[in-house]
């Protein structure tokens, strides 16, 4: 359980009444919470789950060192039949799981964590390579996260885009949308459109609405 706000007294007695009915330990101030570190400054708060992804390279076992810039090459277009059918796909859901906590702290990984996340029921070699590039993006960048500044302002910035006809198997497209607080990133996703758009125009509209219903 976490306990936050901006009042220490009566964060006090909040935790004092719940000690009278329940069992429990106050571990003090929040620095560990389900895989996500949170490290707290002067100057604000971050949030990160490297050691959640330490411990997912290691599950990986890669056979090499190698990292790169990118976590999915521009303009890469998967189809479901791509490569040949993974033997065993378990390993395959296994870590395209993992992955899609790891958007809880990584919005740099939302597109292509949202490509992969279809091929789930089928994955392919050629899917399982694109995973594969992801984790070893992962280790250049091992130490990004979140931070949280404590002057932020209260004025919300949205950014929207779109991808027109982006999948190849049904032509729908691809919306996402970054939200800030001030300077500080609340909220983003990575969404397939339900219908096929007719025009750029269209797919950014749609976009667009995905955004301000989030916000409203």
């Amino acid at each position: 359980m976490i306990i936050t706000g901006d009042d220490p007294e009566y964060i006090a007695f909040v935790k004092a009444r719940l000690r009278d009915q329940f069992l429990m330990t106050d571990l003090g101030p929040l620095c560990y919470f389900l895989g996500i570190e949170v490290s707290s400054t002067s100057d604000g708060f971050s949030i990160s789950q490297e050691k959640y992804i330490q411990d997912l390279l290691a599950r990986a076992a890669l056979a090499d060192e190698r990292t790169v810039e990118t976590p999915m090459e521009l303009h890469v277009k998967l189809r479901p039949t791509d490569g040949d059918p993974l033997p065993d796909p378990t390993r395959y859901r296994h870590f395209v799981g993992s992955l899609v906590y790891l958007v809880v702290t990584r919005p740099d990984i939302s597109y292509p964590v949202h490509i992969l996340s279809q091929f789930v029921s089928a994955p392919t070699t050629v899917h399982y390579g694109h995973l594969l590039r992801v984790l070893r993006y992962f280790r250049g960048t091992i130490t990004h996260r979140l931070f949280f500044p404590r002057s932020s302002s209260l004025q919300l910035q949205c950014y929207s885009d779109a991808t027109w006809a982006n999948d190849p198997s049904d032509r729908h497209s691809l919306s996402a949308y970054y939200v800030f607080l001030g300077g500080s990133l609340v909220a983003w996703k990575t969404k397939k459109q339900v219908a096929v758009s007719r025009s750029s125009v269209e797919a950014e509209l749609r976009a667009m609405a995905l955004v301000t219903a989030e916000v409203t």
